[in-house]
C-alpha cells in the first residue's frame, strides 16, 4: 500500500475532471450496476505510464463529441478491496495496472489493458477511447 499523501496528486488528477473516486467494493458494484448509459472506470496507478500516457489520454479523450456518462476510478495498490472488486467486472482480462474500461448499462464493451497503455502514447489513448466512446455512447 502506498501513503495516501503520495497518491493524493495521483488521485487528484482525475477527480479533478469528474471522477468519482472508489474506496470500497460497494461503491464499485453499485456504480457499475446502477450506471444507466455509459461508465468510463480506470484502474489508476502510481506507474509511469499512468502519469505519461494513461491520465493525460484519459483526459483527453473526453474532449470528443461523444463521451462517458458517469467516471469512475480505483487506485491501484491504495484501495485495494475496491479494485479487485473492480477488476471482477474485467473478466476474462486479467488484472492490469493501469487500465481503462468502458462499460454499457453495466456491461464491459471496450477495454484497455497495460500493455496497451505503456507501449502507447496520451495521443492514441484518447484516439482509442474516442472511437470507442464514438460507438457505445
Amino acid at each position: 500500500m502506498y501513503p495516501p499523501e503520495l497518491v493524493k496528486p495521483m488521485k487528484d488528477d482525475l477527480t479533478n475532471v469528474g471522477f468519482q473516486q472508489l474506496t470500497t467494493p460497494t461503491e464499485v458494484d453499485h456504480l457499475i450496476e446502477q450506471t444507466k448509459g455509459t461508465l468510463l472506470l480506470v484502474v489508476n496507478s502510481v506507474c509511469g505510464c499512468a502519469a505519461g500516457n494513461m491520465r493525460p489520454g484519459v483526459k483527453l479523450s473526453l474532449n470528443n463529441d461523444k463521451a462517458p456518462s458517469t467516471l469512475g476510478t480505483v487506485f491501484a495498490g491504495v484501495d485495494g478491496e475496491a479494485t479487485t472488486q473492480a477488476r471482477k467486472y474485467f473478466l476474462p482480462y486479467p488484472p492490469s495496472s493501469p487500465s481503462i474500461a468502458l462499460f454499457k448499462d453495466g456491461k464491459l464493451v471496450h477495454f484497455l489493458e497495460r500493455h496497451h497503455i505503456e507501449g502507447g502514447t496520451a495521443q492514441m489513448i484518447a484516439e482509442n477511447l474516442a472511437e470507442a466512446y464514438n460507438e457505445f455512447c
